[in-house]
């Protein structure tokens, strides 16, 4: 049913704009103020805030030491933000959990590259750094890691890719010398928790052993996850009668080894790597700690640069883990590259240019002067030996011996 135009109706006319002149007047208005709106908030540092990724294993077993590197970046960030932020912008961290698994790394990456993170401090463990550090590199994401010493990580050519600590190659060759020159052993037995971590530790150290006397190496034993055959492996080693025990892997297997060889009678030194140190695995082994060795870098509190931010981090956490200062040093050289490179925007062109900075730049942190060579490796990274004892200048249970033949003890 049709209706017919009525005297008002435009039905059939040419149709006229509906915008009166007083409705386009409001409509420039608003344009204009968002223009000012924009323009003020560059000006008055409210702009959209710089997110900064922190990724490791913030739940299970190794949450503490997930706990002490989110704390350190944060500070680091908290201190920058107190001085006016980053570009004229607030400094934002944003945690991820990857659980010490490298699946779950992968896909905690892939929710801080969707999330536009301007960089990345982690993740820890070189099990979860190996394939995360992928999709990093495909997004030209700066990502910094503090603890991650697996050699193949900065092998793979990445130029988005740094380490505030050492490499395994470079400890294990530590350790290895330490043994033969002040433990001067008969038999020694290496074994590892089978974590890229581990195996890579124990390879390094027992090349060097078999480059210096192969005749010492006996056997070289593996923990399956969680120490499931450790029955087993108590009785194989018992039986080599070794005198020094090495161990490539972390705190929990290396506490309840420790603990147990005790138990057994078995009284080999044992020495381990950076992945041990810490007063967890002191927790775990008892009084039968007293008496390991295990390589780190050089006491932080023998770097007058370190004092002030150890007090810092005293007073406001009480407690400060054994990679805090290398995250905290970590944040602090990404967030100066940043503000060197000027980067516009989290996408891939402008975030290569933060890390072709940081190749070219010489920090100065607590740990005193980092600075990197192609690879993302640190030059001349030190290591040290610590002996296990309680009442140690470090947290407590840790005295640098730094290769010195080990004192007698009353």
């Amino acid at each position: 049913m049709s209706r017919k135009p009525t005297s008002g109706d435009n039905t059939g006319r040419k149709r006229k704009s509906c915008l009166r002149p007083e409705f386009i007047v409001v409509l420039l208005g608003l344009i204009l103020l968002g223009i000012h709106q924009e323009i003020g908030e560059a000006r008055t540092g409210t702009a959209p805030d710089i997110t900064i990724g922190i990724v490791g294993p913030m739940s299970g077993d190794m949450a503490e030491l997930g706990r002490y590197v989110r704390e350190a970046v944060g500070l680091q960030a908290e201190e920058w933000n107190d001085k006016g932020g980053l570009l004229g912008r607030r400094i934002r961290v944003l945690v991820e959990d990857d659980h010490h698994d490298p699946k779950e790394a992968v896909a905690a990456a892939k929710r801080l590259v969707r999330a536009r993170v301007w960089g990345v401090i982690g993740h820890l463990t070189s099990a979860a750094s190996l394939p995360a550090s992928g999709v990093y590199h495909a997004a030209g994401i700066p990502q910094i890691t503090p603890s991650s010493t697996d050699p193949r990580l900065t092998e793979q050519g990445f130029r988005n890719l740094f380490r505030t600590c050492g490499r395994d190659d470079q400890q294990g060759e530590v350790a290895a010398r330490f043994v033969l020159d002040a433990l001067h052993p008969r038999r020694v037995v290496v074994l590892h928790d089978q974590t890229p971590y581990g195996k890579a530790l124990a390879n390094t150290f027992s090349r060097q052993i078999m480059r210096r006397d192969g005749r010492l190496l006996t056997t070289t034993f593996t923990l399956s996850p969680g120490g499931k055959n450790m029955a087993l492996v108590l009785e194989a080693i018992k039986a080599k009668q070794p005198d020094v025990i090495y161990f490539g892997g972390i705190y929990r297997e290396a506490g309840l080894l420790v603990k147990q060889l005790r138990e057994y009678g078995v009284k080999a030194t044992f020495v381990s790597g950076d992945g041990v140190i810490g007063t967890e695995f002191v927790s775990l082994a008892g009084e039968a700690a007293t008496g390991t060795y295990l390589t780190f870098a050089p006491n932080p509190l023998q770097s007058p640069s370190a004092e002030t931010v150890m007090k810092k981090f005293q007073n406001r956490y009480g407690a400060i883990g054994p990679y805090s200062l290398y995250a905290y040093d970590a944040a602090g050289a990404l967030f100066t590259a940043i503000a060197r490179a000027k980067p516009k925007a989290a996408a891939r062109p402008e975030l290569l240019r933060v890390s072709q900075v940081l190749h070219r730049t010489t920090y100065m942190g607590a740990l005193g002067m980092l600075r990197w060579n192609r690879k993302g490796d640190l030059v001349n990274p030190p290591y040290v030996i610590y002996e296990t004892r309680k009442g140690g200048s470090f947290q407590g249970w840790f005295e640098q011996v730094t290769g010195r033949p080990p004192q007698p003890r009353g």
